[in-house]
C-alpha cells in the first residue's frame, strides 16, 4: 500500500513539473525585439549605420565613405543638417546624393571631367568642396 502511495505521489509530482516546465516553454517562446535586428529588404542594418547604396550594389556606412554636405541656410548662413554624397569607385563620373530630405538616393551623372555631377534640377559642382544646387538656389556645401 506504501509503495502504491508513493507511486502515485511521484505521478503527481513530476507530471505538475511537466506541467511547469511547458508553460514556462511558451512564454519564452514569444517574439522579442532584439536591439540591432533591424533589417531593410536590402539586408542592410539601419541601426548599425548601414544603407543600400544604388550605385555601389550594397550596404554602406556613408558617414564613413561619403562626402558631408552640410545644409546651407542663405540668412543665417549656418549648417543645420548633413547629408553625404559617394562617388562611383572607377571613374567617379556618378555620384549618389543621399539628402536628409529623401527617403531614396539620387543618382547624378556627369559627363567630363570638371563638369557638374547632374540629375533633373540638381547639380553637384566641384568648387572648394562642393557645392549641391537645386535649380539656381544653393542647398549644401561641403569639402
Amino acid at each position: 500500500m506504501k509503495k502504491k502511495l508513493l507511486l502515485l505521489l511521484s505521478i503527481v509530482i513530476f507530471s505538475s513539473c511537466a506541467t511547469q516546465m511547458n508553460s514556462a516553454k511558451e512564454t519564452n517562446e514569444k517574439p522579442t525585439t532584439i536591439v540591432g535586428g533591424d533589417v531593410d529588404e536590402y539586408g542592410c542594418k539601419a541601426s548599425a549605420g548601414y544603407t543600400w547604396s544604388v550605385l555601389r550594389n550594397e550596404c554602406v556606412r556613408i558617414f564613413e565613405i561619403g562626402v558631408r554636405l552640410d545644409h546651407y541656410d542663405q540668412v543665417d548662413k549656418l549648417a543645420t543638417a548633413s547629408s553625404f554624397v559617394i562617388f562611383e569607385p572607377n571613374n567617379g563620373n556618378k555620384a549618389e546624393l543621399f539628402l536628409d530630405t529623401e527617403r531614396k538616393s539620387i543618382i547624378l551623372v556627369r559627363k567630363n571631367e570638371g563638369q557638374p555631377w547632374v540629375k533633373d534640377d540638381w547639380q553637384l559642382i566641384p568648387w572648394k568642396g562642393y557645392v549641391l544646387k537645386k535649380g539656381n538656389e544653393i542647398k549644401y556645401t561641403g569639402k
